[in-house]
């Protein structure tokens, strides 16, 4: 079975992850497809699980490929705790992207923190969206990881050492705060 954790960014994916390296029945990884294109963005092997605030992008897709055949994770962080942390990130990365790409510029006078809810909400519609008609799913947010791990690691029926990896959750990983 596949996992994927569905997610806006600067919300905990990249611990997230680094977690999940301490399963042993499943690999791991972190935006590992991200520049490839056509069928190999979403040819991950069996039992893996990937986060990639990017899938939010591909979900056509990647319903298409696995429907509910996978598990989903819906991964996400206090609103205006992930709003500040893009802002500090508003030149570069998905913002940008969103920013030039999707709202070309957007309007005179919107702001970095406009942008940032704008696309946050977004994303986060998407994600419910493509959720509400699969099975094998959870949130799971940054603010209750530790709780919401253990979880994730018994719906999964994850092996490996569930300590050390509960032990990740303290160290702030790609942090911008």
């Amino acid at each position: 079975m596949n996992i994927f954790i569905l997610n806006t960014g600067r919300c905990g994916s990249t611990t997230f992850i680094k977690a999940c390296a301490h399963i042993t029945n499943y690999s791991s990884a972190h935006e590992s497809r991200v520049t490839m294109t056509g069928d190999l963005r979403l040819a991950y092997p069996d039992n893996h699980i990937e986060a990639d605030n990017r899938l939010s992008w591909l979900l056509g897709r990647l319903d298409k490929l696995y429907g509910d055949q996978a598990f989903y994770v819906h991964l996400y962080r206090d609103f205006e705790q992930t709003v500040e942390s893009f802002i500090r990130r508003s030149d570069y990365g998905i913002m940008k992207a969103y920013r030039e790409g999707v709202l070309l510029e957007g309007e005179s006078g919107q702001t970095s923190r406009d942008f940032a809810s704008d696309y946050i909400e977004t994303v986060t519609q998407n994600i419910k969206l493509f959720l509400k008609d699969k099975t094998h799913t959870m949130d799971f947010t940054l603010e209750s990881a530790a709780d919401d791990f253990v979880r994730f690691w018994q719906l999964i029926n994850a092996s490996g050492d569930l300590e050390v990896a509960l032990n990740e959750w303290n160290i702030a990983y790609n942090s911008s705060a």
